[in-house]
């Protein structure tokens, strides 16, 4: 690419129009042989243009413009592309350099969105996050939606960020994040400044909504959104106490205990976005700290027992883990609906163990991750064989920790019952 060869100008415009414009940018469009963009952009600067100037339209033709300015740039044309703000923020200077090539584009950003929103807030934003939810009906928000919910990636850095500027849309508006800030339980410690049509005449502003007020308002398109959670009770990610879960009486319940918890989750070694298992979820500790472990991965799990199955979701809600869908069954039923996993825990079985460890290991990525857990022989015994049979490379740790309990004016160990953790990897393809 020659220095004097032709470039794709990429214009950042908002809707107060030519007159936000910078001189440069008013140059590039004055001067320009070809002019994409959507129809409300090119609306605001086409008594600007230059009489002979072909203008076309993308709307519902993104796909095609590249093709277009291809055709333009070997012609010989100044080519001019209108975006909204600041094109490299959620906008489509990105996609047109992947495909064009960083030396052809040139890109006259104008102040983004979110600086404009943050200004009218009069908050700062070095240390915001962002998000869009600028799409198509994502329907609403429910409690354990998998990663394919539209609203997934926005309830995901909201969970992760406790500032975060949303960029919505027509159907995502304010009012229906609001909900889904309800549902995920943020409703208490989360705030919303929402901004409408910013630079026309009938810009609103609003500050500092609950979400309960503003999930039933009505808010001007276009709008973004400011959420800022206040800092509340910070949850650990990993380590909780075994009685800070939500479970069956203890005599009868199922839990997997702190101390093979810890080792269990270890032995899984989760990467930030790892797709698990969790066979067996019982009151939901390995999986819900697995999802805390894995905050962009996701945790399907499944329990057959009622009850424990309430105490897992409860448990969910009350820990605010959004990246955890539980089902009532008992496995191998619905799992195969569920991705490939980058890692397995099997606290149940439901009595088909040997049938599990093979559908697991079938399934399981490369490099992949089963960890099991048993308290009795007969399955301990039932799952080497198997992995055994399989040609799978395993290790088993005996895991029996004592506890302190007071006796008298003093304390003796206690010890619990010996679990075995067993791990086997699924060699790399």
């Amino acid at each position: 690419m020659k220095p004097c060869d032709p470039v794709c100008t990429i214009v950042g415009i908002l809707d107060d129009g030519w007159a936000g414009l910078s001189d440069a940018a008013r140059r590039r469009l004055a001067s320009a042989d070809f002019v994409i963009g959507a129809g409300r952009t090119l609306a605001l600067v086409r008594p600007r243009l230059a009489a002979d100037a072909e203008v076309r339209d993308m709307d519902g033709a993104l796909t095609q413009s590249p093709a277009w300015i291809e055709a333009a740039l070997a012609a010989d044309r100044h080519v001019a592309v209108l975006a909204t703000g600041d094109p490299l923020c959620h906008g489509i200077a990105g996609y047109l350099i992947g495909k064009l090539g960083a030396a052809r584009v040139e890109v006259l950003p104008a102040p983004s969105t979110l600086q404009i929103a943050m200004a009218r807030f009069r908050k700062t934003w070095q240390d915001v996050a962002s998000a869009s939810c600028h799409g198509k009906d994502a329907g609403e928000w429910r409690v354990g939606a998998t990663p394919d919910h539209g609203l997934y990636p926005l309830m995901r850095a909201i969970a992760q960020n406790r500032r975060v500027f949303v960029f919505t849309g027509p159907e995502n508006d304010p009012a229906r994040l609001a909900r889904a800030l309800i549902a995920a339980s943020y409703g208490e410690d989360a705030k919303l400044s929402v901004a409408c049509r910013l630079l026309l005449p009938d810009e609103a502003v609003f500050t500092d909504l609950a979400p309960a007020d503003a999930a039933n308002m009505i808010f001007p398109g276009p709008s973004g959104v400011f959420v800022e959670r206040t800092e509340g009770q910070i949850f650990p990610a990993f380590g909780l106490e075994d009685a800070e879960y939500l479970q069956r009486a203890s005599e009868k319940g199922l839990i997997t205990k702190q101390e093979v918890r810890a080792l269990s989750l270890a032995r899984l070694r989760l990467k930030p976005d790892a797709v698990v298992w969790d066979i067996g979820a019982g009151s939901g500790a390995v999986g819900l700290e697995a999802a805390r472990l894995a905050p962009q991965g996701h945790v399907w799990a499944i329990e057959k027992n009622a009850d424990d199955a309430t105490n897992a979701r409860a448990n969910a809600a009350h820990w605010r883990v959004g990246n955890y869908t539980l089902v009532e069954g008992r496995a191998p039923a619905f799992l195969d609906a569920w991705p490939d996993p980058d890692a397995v825990f099997v606290g149940g079985s439901g009595g088909d163990l040997a049938g599990l460890i093979r559908l697991s290991l079938r399934r399981l990525k490369p490099a992949g991750r089963l960890v099991m857990n048993f308290v009795t022989l007969e399955n301990l015994a039932t799952a080497t064989g198997t992995l055994a049979e399989l040609n799978t490379a395993w290790d088993v740790v005996q895991l029996q920790a004592s506890r302190s309990q007071p006796i008298l004016d003093m304390h003796r160990m206690a010890a619990q019952n010996p679990v075995w953790i067993v791990t086997a990897r699924k060699e790399n393809a």
